[in-house]
């Protein structure tokens, strides 16, 4: 079927040509939307493609948005920017990555724990630093430019962990870098934006942690309960379940007498509170989702397109928000998002290299450092309510960061089959 799809692409765009050339908007915006829909979809197809499927669809999400926003901002009287329903999504990104680590991800320190220390020194330095200059010389309205020094605040992510499989990495170094740069993310992504954003957005240390912790630890912690139930013995499994007893009660205590807690709201107790809450739930939400696991174990399989799903999501919203600032200064913004990841790549792999790490380590440290969390920043610009300013970065920056990082890990790949051939 995908061939087909691959077929129609010329028939949408000269649609589209001929919308554009007559000025009939309805068969120009018709047509650009399907011919990118159709590339995505086709993109399987055609082996030189198949790696930029998701990217497609991040493109195609920018397209919708750009063409249709009121349409994709509200449905019916709903807003698609409820914080409630960015902060689901968000989690179903971090649960749907967290389901392809594991517990032994966080131990990997100890076999290779020089890399390690580099890639998060690279990565919490580099790229907030270089986030910092792009914005300040690029002279880019304050909300704009904090989006861009958040994305260069937030740990790394799971396509970095794809690209240095591809290129033949350090795969084990790869993962720790992510695992631990996740587990960092509470306390260092708060305090560079405080740092390098201070002056152009209000940054509350303590509130952005709170955050941080909800969208990326607690799904986090769900998706290691899992993997503790699957891969640990009788006696962790019955911790478990003991403990998502005790979870399912405190909740339902919570639920049906919470109005008789006497908080202040939005005082620190109550964020602690908060987070008690969110941790339960992550208890519940790992037990239910493992035994779901064992009816159908294919389901880690398809959990990362949840994740896939949830960032197109946040594309399409953000994008469709942002409309007329994106209009306005997207290629500047894009030309951003080139030097930003170009730069994480660089730096991550001479200082790797000058560290004395050898070339396979040094180019997973580029990965690590190039490319960073877009869904987390997304996630922290929408329970901000500032996703049309802060969160337009990440709109940007994700589809080149996919797009740079298959180019890179394939000529490297291709590069060092070619050195072992040779040798």
């Amino acid at each position: 079927m995908r061939k087909y799809f691959v077929w129609a692409v010329p028939i949408f765009f000269i649609a589209a040509a001929f919308g554009w050339l007559q000025q009939i908007d309805i068969i120009w915006k018709l047509g650009l939307l399907f011919g990118f829909s159709s590339i995505a979809i086709g993109a399987g197809h055609l082996k030189v493609l198949s790696g930029y499927q998701y990217t497609f669809w991040i493109i195609t999400a920018v397209c919708a948005g750009l063409l249709y926003p009121e349409f994709f901002l509200h449905v019916g009287s709903f807003d698609m920017r409820n914080k409630w329903l960015i902060l689901i999504i968000i989690q179903m990104v971090m649960f749907g990555m967290g389901t392809q680590m594991s517990i032994e991800d966080f131990t990997g320190i100890r076999k290779s724990g020089k890399g390690v220390l580099i890639g998060l020194l690279g990565h919490f330095t580099i790229m907030p630093i270089m986030g910092f200059l792009i914005a300040k010389t690029f002279g880019f309205e304050p909300e704009i430019a904090a989006g861009i020094i958040l994305i260069g605040s937030c740990s790394s992510g799971l396509a970095s962990n794809v690209m240095t499989y591809i290129a033949k990495g350090n795969l084990v170094l790869s993962v720790t870098v992510t695992a631990m740069s996740t587990l960092a993310a509470p306390i260092m992504t708060p305090f560079l934006m405080k740092i390098f954003a201070g002056t152009m957005v209000e940054v509350h240390f303590f509130n952005m942690m709170m955050e941080i912790i909800k969208i990326v630890l607690v799904p986090l912690a769900a998706a290691m309960i899992h993997d503790i139930l699957k891969n640990y013995g009788n006696l962790a499994k019955k911790r478990i379940y003991i403990l998502t007893i005790l979870s399912a009660a405190w909740l339902a205590i919570v639920l049906f007498f919470g109005n008789s807690f006497a908080i202040a709201e939005d005082s620190t107790a109550s964020h602690i509170l908060e987070i008690i809450n969110f941790t339960c739930g992550a208890f519940i939400v790992g037990t239910l989702y493992h035994l779901l696991y064992k009816v159908y174990p294919k389901i880690d399989a398809i959990m990362p397109y949840f994740s896939m799903f949830g960032i197109i999501y946040f594309t399409l919203v953000t994008t469709a928000a942002g409309r007329d600032n994106l209009i306005q200064i997207g290629f500047l913004l894009f030309l951003a998002s080139v030097l930003h990841n170009g730069a994480g790549y660089f730096f991550g792999y001479w200082l790797s290299r000058l560290s004395g790490l050898d070339k396979k380590s040094s180019q997973t440290i580029a990965f690590e450092v190039g490319l960073q969390n877009g869904g987390m920043a997304s996630g922290l610009a929408g329970s901000m309510g500032k996703l049309a300013t802060l969160g337009l970065a990440s709109a940007v920056f994700s589809p080149w960061m996919n797009v740079s990082g298959s180019l890179l890990a394939n000529y490297w790949r291709k590069k060092g089959e070619e050195e072992e051939v040779i040798s």
